[in-house]
């Protein structure tokens, strides 16, 4: 019987049964079987090559644990997370590795965290730890000792972390409105806490105190930061300020764009210009900062160079016997565009 025979009774090409004759790779194990089934039956076993060992794939997992906080189930949709997995996995590529994405509804933490810990019990993981809090961190690290914690820190875990300079952008922000001006500045905080915009909040509040400026609790604003949209509750937050104050603030910062751009959004809505009447930055510099009117100044996030310290870090400890966990700040760069001016009380003729 000819390999064209064979061919015409497995129903595959004669170029499948060359590969499985010849122990190559390119075919399904199933077809294989079937087409060295039908060659031995016809006398073909003593050509027929055993199949060569497949390598052992090189994967890491990219894990979040979502609707919990800002990172919501479509968070690989949301535009600071979405630029952070490119970079990500076009680094693990070019290490050489596939990277696998996984995702736990944060209700479901205590069962589906032993359902992934199971499944990859040999891949490093570099996970997303922007809304987990110190003991969760510490619960997943448990059950996954080959794991790089990426967008927080905690600094008493001997975990690999790496993270944003948070309190040096917001101190870079604070200390740019108080550089063109501004007196009467406003900080737009998120609903939802975690570490980073906690750490913004201090590092703000920090530059303000060694600028000898306050920042009363009637000009801190609070909104969601998932939402793009007008925001009523921030509406009405702004007119009731308005009304005990005589006036609005003269310039916003938000911690994050998202928030910058609602923000903006609705500063429209109630009639004023930015950044003629009300200057505002965020925080994050996403994709999305550029294509808003005017342009968003805003702190630049190295989500690039984040992504890459993180899988290399994950890489080494991989393949190293260190025992020393090490934790990484990226630092920001102050990005400035059309969103802020002086005030109009000191903008020069």
């Amino acid at each position: 019987m000819r390999m064209e025979d064979i061919a015409k009774i497995a129903n595959v090409s004669k170029a499948a049964v060359s590969l499985a004759l010849n122990g190559k790779p390119g075919i399904g194990p199933e077809t294989r079987d079937r087409i060295l089934r039908i060659a031995k039956d016809s006398g073909y076993a003593a050509r027929i090559k055993p199949a060569a060992p497949a390598k052992q794939a090189k994967t890491l997992l990219f894990l979040a644990f979502t609707n919990s906080g800002i990172v919501l189930e479509d968070f690989y949709q949301q535009p600071f997370f979405r630029e952070l997995i490119q970079h990500t996995e076009e680094r693990a590529r070019s290490k050489g590795y596939s990277m696998l994405f996984s995702s736990v509804d944060m209700e479901f933490f205590e069962r589906d965290i032993e359902l992934v810990a199971d499944e990859n019990s040999g891949n490093g993981v570099i996970l997303l730890g922007t809304n987990l809090t110190r003991e969760q961190v510490a619960t997943i690290a448990a059950k996954m000792p080959s794991i790089v914690v990426l967008d927080t820190l905690y600094e008493t875990l001997p975990i690999h972390f790496v993270e944003i300079n948070n309190i040096m952008g917001a101190h870079q922000a604070a200390v740019h409105l108080h550089d063109i001006g501004h007196r009467e500045i406003g900080y737009v905080a998120s609903s939802v806490r975690i570490h980073n915009f906690d750490s913004r909040k201090r590092g703000f509040k920090r530059a303000l105190k060694e600028l000898n400026l306050d920042l009363p609790d009637s000009r801190v604003f609070t909104v969601s930061p998932t939402v793009l949209s007008v925001q009523e509750s921030f509406k009405e937050q702004l007119s009731a300020y308005k009304q005990a104050s005589g006036g609005f603030p003269t310039a916003l910062f938000c911690e994050n764009d998202y928030i910058a751009i609602s923000v903006m959004k609705t500063l429209a809505e109630l009639g004023l210009n930015v950044p003629e009447d009300v200057s505002v930055i965020g925080f994050d510099n996403i994709r999305e900062s550029i294509v808003v009117s005017p342009e968003l100044t805003t702190i630049h996030v190295e989500k690039e160079l984040l992504a890459i310290t993180a899988v290399d870090l994950l890489v080494d400890s991989m393949s190293g016997d260190s025992r020393t966990s090490v934790k990484t700040v990226v630092d920001t760069l102050f990005t400035e565009r059309l969103s802020c001016a002086a005030p109009a009380a000191v903008t020069p003729a």
